[in-house]
C-alpha cells in the first residue's frame, strides 16, 4: 500500500513530524513517501494519504489548503489521516483543555465535506520566539509556557501505529503485490 505523507510546514517542525510518521508507517511495511504538499504533483499512486499542516491564525497553512482542494476527487475517494500541528500544549492552563475541545473541529470544517478523513489529531510543534512578529512574542509571553519544543513523540508514535493498523488490515488495492 502506498501512502502519501504530505505536509506544509513554516520552520519545518511540521516537516519532523510528517518525516517522523512516514519513517513509523514504513517500519509497519507500508511503502511512503514524504513530501510538502506545495511539491506534490500527482496523487492517484497513492492508496491513502496522511496529511498534515501548521496551524497558524487558527487555520492550516494556505498550501495545505489548496492540495486538498485540488486533489479533492482523490482524496475523497481514499482513506485520509490527518494531523495539524498548533501549539496546545504550550498554552498557559486552562487554555490547552479548550484548545484540545474547540480547535479540531474548526481546523477541518472546511475540509470535512471533501475529504474522507478517517482521524484528525492535533498535536504540538516547537515556538521560537523569532519565527514570531512583535505582537505574537507579546502574546506569547501572556498565553504560553514560553518557547520550546512541545511535540509529545510518544503520543505521535501512538497516532501512527494506530493509522499503521488500520491501513494494513484494508484489503489490498488491486494490482498490488
Amino acid at each position: 500500500m502506498r501512502v502519501l505523507v504530505g505536509y506544509a510546514s513554516a520552520h519545518g517542525s511540521t516537516r519532523e513530524i510528517a518525516e517522523h510518521v512516514g519513517a513509523r508507517l514504513a517500519r509497519h511495511g507500508l511503502e511512503t513517501e514524504v513530501a510538502a504538499l506545495g511539491r506534490v504533483v500527482g496523487t492517484a499512486e497513492f492508496d491513502a494519504y496522511v496529511l498534515g499542516s501548521a496551524v497558524h491564525d487558527q487555520r492550516w497553512l494556505p498550501e495545505a489548503r489548496a492540495f486538498v482542494d485540488e486533489h479533492a476527487p482523490d482524496l475523497a475517494a481514499k482513506p485520509v489521516w490527518l494531523f495539524s500541528v498548533g501549539m496546545p500544549d504550550a498554552l498557559r492552563w486552562p487554555l490547552p483543555g479548550l484548545a484540545r475541545v474547540l480547535q479540531p473541529p474548526a481546523l477541518v470544517a472546511e475540509l470535512a465535506g471533501r475529504v474522507s478523513i478517517r482521524d484528525h489529531v492535533v498535536v504540538s510543534g516547537v515556538v521560537r520566539s523569532e519565527h514570531l512578529p512583535l505582537l505574537g512574542r507579546v502574546a506569547m509571553l501572556l498565553l504560553t509556557r514560553g518557547a520550546g519544543d512541545y511535540r509529545d513523540w510518544p503520543r505521535i508514535d501512538a497516532w501512527a501505529d494506530g493509522v499503521a493498523r488500520v491501513l494494513t488490515a484494508l484489503p489490498r488495492p488491486r494490482g498490488r503485490p
